[in-house]
């Protein structure tokens, strides 16, 4: 469980899998030291990319460092430090990840998923630090969310807590409308040619935006249902986006039927540009609060 602000004195490696890129860092009172980016081929074996985490790791290791965490997309046996059928990684079906870094350099090893880690990893070290109730929204190549109750994480049973993103919605689910990738399926513009034709002021595009957010309004409103947090965090590729759509996504809250929920609920975007690495480190300081 977390205690507010209280930051571990302890030296830890975070490690940030996503895809074909892996970032490490080895982290002391908040602040990342050593640290290591590669891209990977998510094509390769199991035991390839294993590899490839493990020579990451010893490249910023230090004889101090006292526990591993990691976070990865997808499901997550966060007591056995098990990954499952981990997001843009077709090898890895059931990898005992934690057993695996464990016995190769001999401390703890802590797996969830990654908008666990950015939900942590905000309420450690971003703008969630005073918040005791929080969501942690990522939209980037998906939707995920981390859900912090009463300070303490909640993954569920099976690391599946916060899949708003997989709840229907429309004609499909929350993630195909409320992840910049709607711009181009819907729209056939990408993002960033949106970005600057927002910037521009450009009316096409500002009618775009004020339609996603009216969209994203709406899973804000699932999350509060489901959750009623007293601060949502927004990261990931979306966030640059985030001042041309909030004003859209409070008017859609208009009609949500608690007011008292949204007299209590903040809304605002992670400015912490490590937050993945941090917030891999944060799974170990949580484990020993």
């Amino acid at each position: 469980m977390i205690h507010n602000q209280k930051k571990s004195d302890k030296k830890v490696a975070g490690i940030f899998l996503e895809g074909k890129h892996l970032v490490a860092g080895n982290v002391f009172a908040g602040k990342i030291g050593r640290s290591f980016k590669t891209e990977i081929d998510n094509r390769e074996t199991e035991e390839v990319i294993i590899k490839v985490l493990i020579n990451a790791i010893e490249d910023i290791w230090e004889k101090d460092t006292q526990a591993i965490g990691i976070g990865v997309p997808g499901l997550v046996d966060t007591n056995r430090g098990i990954a499952y059928n981990t997001i843009n990684i077709p090898s890895w079906k059931e990898v005992h990840l934690g057993d695996v870094l464990k016995k190769h350099f001999g401390v703890s090893a802590f797996v969830n998923n990654d908008a666990n880690c950015f939900t942590l990893g905000e309420k450690y070290f971003g703008n969630a630090r005073k918040y005791n109730n929080i969501v942690g929204i990522i939209s980037g190549a998906g939707l995920g969310a981390g859900i912090i109750v009463d300070n303490k994480l909640y993954s569920g049973v099976n690391c599946g807590a916060g899949e708003f993103g997989a709840v229907s919605y429309k004609d499909y689910t929350y993630e195909y409308y409320c992840t910049p990738a709607y711009f181009e399926q819907k729209y056939g513009l990408n993002a960033d040619k949106l970005f600057k034709r927002l910037k521009k002021d450009d009316k096409i595009a500002k009618a775009i935006i004020e339609q996603f957010g009216y969209d994203f309004g709406n899973l804000i409103k699932t999350i509060l249902l489901s959750v009623d947090p007293e601060y949502i965090v927004i990261g990931g590729d979306i966030e640059k986006f985030f001042p041309y759509f909030e004003p859209h996504i409070w008017k859609a809250l208009d009609t949500f039927p608690f007011h008292r929920s949204l007299e209590e609920l903040r809304i605002g975007t992670s400015d912490e540009p490590d937050i993945a690495v941090l917030g891999a480190a944060a799974l170990c300081f949580d484990s020993w609060s």
